[in-house]
């Protein structure tokens, strides 16, 4: 292991919120992760802000001041209350079964993961001083890393939390509480429910555009993108998303993305023998011009 590098002190720390969590661990410094970091360390400047990743991101972190104490290591996590797992979905999986030996102190554990299921059933193996509560702030950008986090990316944003019911209740107040103080709204939400919504409100969507952008590109070429107004930027927004952590999302939420992307493909095939009519371009497009003015933005 490496020898942590500590940031400087600051003088006259004064915490804006009761603490909740003195020694908070962030392993994964990407947007979520970074936002994170930035807002507790603006949020309670007298706890411990503690990041786990590669070299070349904790620099970066240490120069935006958005951690403490920087490591490779997840031996750093030593004492940490809190273990936040802000990697892509499968990693998180995996670094479970790595606390155990590094985190030698109870810790509630967590994670910010667009899927659920997969990472609360694979929690059920850490030992009794871990308690966890999946997690996933519903807040990000078009953009992902640490260099587009931001101190206000969750304010007024939904934070669902998906506790297994197996005496967490105690950890589910305070990671409310955290989230609470950055700005979000702490929802309760089961794990199947949450992976079922979030196909349809944000992967599905994500792969949409990904592939409506790639669809276009292959058909107009970079000239014929000259031609582009606002609608084609704004529809594609998403297609700009890395996609190691979509890889993650799209294997651990396979079934219910899959059948999420069988109603959107059935409906195109509609639209598709119905382009001479129009009667059923009609009735979708009145259908979601419905949807459109409910969605809340």
């Amino acid at each position: 292991m490496k020898i942590p590098v500590i940031q400087p002190g600051q003088a006259a720390r004064i915490d804006k919120q009761p603490i909740v969590f003195p020694k908070i661990g962030i392993v994964g410094l990407g947007l979520i992760g970074g936002s994170i970091a930035l807002a507790a360390r603006e949020i309670w400047p007298t706890s411990l802000v503690i990041g786990v990743d590669n070299k070349d991101v904790l620099e970066t972190a240490m120069r935006l001041h958005a951690i403490d104490v920087a490591a490779d290591d997840l031996i750093v996590l030593a004492e940490a209350d809190v273990v936040i797992l802000a990697a892509p979905a499968r990693q998180n999986i995996a670094l479970l079964a790595e606390l155990d030996q590094n985190v030698r102190q109870p810790a509630v554990v967590t994670d910010v993961g667009s899927t659920k299921r997969a990472i609360v059933e694979a929690a059920r193996t850490l030992p009794a001083r871990f308690t966890f509560v999946g997690g996933h702030p519903l807040a990000g950008a078009a953009r992902g890393g640490l260099e587009h986090a931001r101190t206000d990316l969750f304010k007024g944003r939904p934070w669902l939390l998906t506790p297994s019911g197996d005496g967490s209740g105690e950890a589910v107040e305070k990671l409310s509480a955290f989230a609470r103080a950055l700005g979000a709204e702490p929802q309760i939400m089961d794990a199947a429910a949450h992976d079922r919504v979030l196909a349809f409100l944000s992967h599905l969507p994500q792969l949409t555009a990904s592939a409506l952008m790639q669809v276009v590109g292959d058909g107009v070429g970079g000239k014929g993108l000259a031609l582009a107004g606002r609608g084609l930027v704004d529809t594609t927004r998403l297609a700009s998303s890395p996609a190691d952590i979509w890889r993650d999302v799209a294997a651990t939420n396979a079934d219910e993305l899959g059948a999420a992307l069988d109603a959107l493909i059935a409906l195109l095939e509609e639209l598709r023998a119905d382009l001479h009519d129009g009667d059923r371009l009609a009735d979708v497009f009145a259908g979601a011009a419905r949807w459109r003015d409910a969605l809340k933005t």
